[in-house]
């Protein structure tokens, strides 16, 4: 057996146990509300030792010249509340578009769509069509309906569809859900919706509507930050993944084998993927490539991923985006040795030659301890519950291969020591990979 191939059975997740990435998180811990300021949150920085901060403070805790990383993401008003004519409630939480499955074309539909979506009260909706009357900014009544198409598990398929007003400008789903669906705060908050979610639970630079939760770690940032950021000179550059319901599912095996992680749609412009590999092939002396929140993690590291399928293919052709998805086990299940550089080349020909954009596609990757890390040197990431897939991540960022998880614990200890408060309205930390 050859040292590589030992690294990689030595390496491989499936075997984790959960319970010991778990700790005590009192609900006291948890913040209902964010701070009023956003960058008057608290930040943590790691970098092999703990030092306290505010998060004003981080551009002057990244090394000038860095690249880091943002997810654009918009948190859609997904959940609907219809009313059935015996007076019951039945929500519909829409989750990811099925037709059409390109996000923007299923949002600028002006007559139907269909969603895969979560629907509660589901035994009280026997049969028929659901509806949801609204009266649009522009003074024009709309009914929404939905019915059911399909079931997919958990899930299902519903259909909606809707007329404007005789005479009456066209409404998109986009406006629809505007007008009249409710924003969804985590659950772990134990309130309702309030006015101020719809501009506290979004990024300052969020543009592409799509997710069902925030990319968190971004809470923090406000303009002045972002604008200290390129004073430092620090690149920043923007990609998409939309948040699905799944970032909030609990690991509920015993061992991660057990845990099937959630598919999310991504989109990196090619501008971006050409920056991104000019700086990994001349960086400044000293200068780290960072990640605003796990949802970029989880995007970049699977860059890599794409880039070894592509240079697998040769007619550019015949691509199609499912077949660059990054499975779950992808990481783990075989031996990787192409350098991300040449991964990276990879994905800016298959885009040239292909005369696209952007790179669309979806990633399931879990990343756990005995993850290899290709990419990110440093993260902003919030302080997440137990026994979840995103404290395997930060496990695995700072602690390697090691399942001891020694650096996670006296992370979290030191938080929740020092009056850090937790999860998605919390504060922050910055972590330094050590190797």
């Amino acid at each position: 057996m050859n040292v590589t191939h030992f690294y990689y059975i030595m390496t491989n997740p499936r075997n984790i146990e959960i319970k010991n990435y778990d700790y005590s998180l009192p609900d006291e811990r948890i913040a209902k509300y964010p701070l009023e300021q956003r960058d008057r949150s608290k930040l943590l920085v790691w970098n092999g030792a703990i030092e306290e901060y505010h998060f004003s403070d981080l551009p002057s805790q990244i090394p000038a010249g860095s690249m880091i990383v943002f997810n654009n993401t918009k948190v859609i008003q997904a959940r609907l509340h219809f009313r059935k004519p015996t007076g019951g409630i039945v929500e519909v939480f829409c989750l990811e578009p099925e037709a059409p499955k390109d996000y923007q074309q299923n949002f600028a539909s002006e007559a139907e769509c269909t969603w895969t979506c979560l629907v509660g009260n589901s035994k009280k909706w026997k049969e028929g069509p659901l509806s949801l009357s609204v009266t649009m900014p522009d003074g024009q009544s709309v009914t929404l309906h939905c019915e059911r198409a399909g079931s997919l598990g958990p899930s299902q398929l519903i259909h909606f569809f809707w007329k404007q007003s005789d005479g009456g400008t066209p409404v998109s789903f986009a406006q629809l859900l505007d007008a009249m669906g409710e924003l969804p705060i985590p659950p772990y908050l134990n309130r309702a919706t309030e006015e101020k979610d719809k501009e506290t639970y979004q990024t300052v630079y969020s543009r592409i509507k799509g997710s069902v939760a925030a990319p968190t770690a971004g809470l923090h940032y406000t303009q002045e930050v972002l604008d200290a950021l390129q004073q430092n000179n620090i690149r920043m550059e923007y990609l998409t993944l939309h948040v699905g319901a799944g970032t909030f599912k609990p690991v509920k095996s015993e061992t991660i084998e057990g845990h099937d992680m959630h598919t999310e749609f991504i989109s990196v412009p090619l501008s971006v993927i050409e920056d991104i590999y000019a700086f990994v092939r001349q960086r400044p002396e000293g200068a780290r490539f960072v990640a605003t929140g796990t949802t970029s993690v989880r995007t970049l590291e699977s860059l890599y991923y794409i880039g070894e399928k592509l240079a697998r293919i040769k007619n550019f052709d015949n691509v199609h985006p499912e077949d660059l998805v990054v499975h779950q086990w992808e990481p783990y299940d075989e031996v990787h040795t192409m350098s991300i550089e040449t991964a990276l080349g990879t994905i800016v020909d298959y885009l040239q030659q292909t005369q696209q954009d952007n790179l669309v596609t979806a990633t399931q990757i879990l990343i756990a301890p005995g993850f290899q890390f290709r990419l990110v040197e440093a993260m902003v990431t919030n302080f997440h519950m137990p026994q979840s897939t995103l404290l395997l991540l930060v496990s695995a960022f700072v602690d390697g291969d090691s399942l001891v998880g020694e650096h996670w614990h006296s992370i979290y200890r030191y938080a929740l020591g020092h009056g850090f408060r937790f999860l998605s309205y919390g504060d922050s930390s910055l972590l330094f990979r050590q190797s």
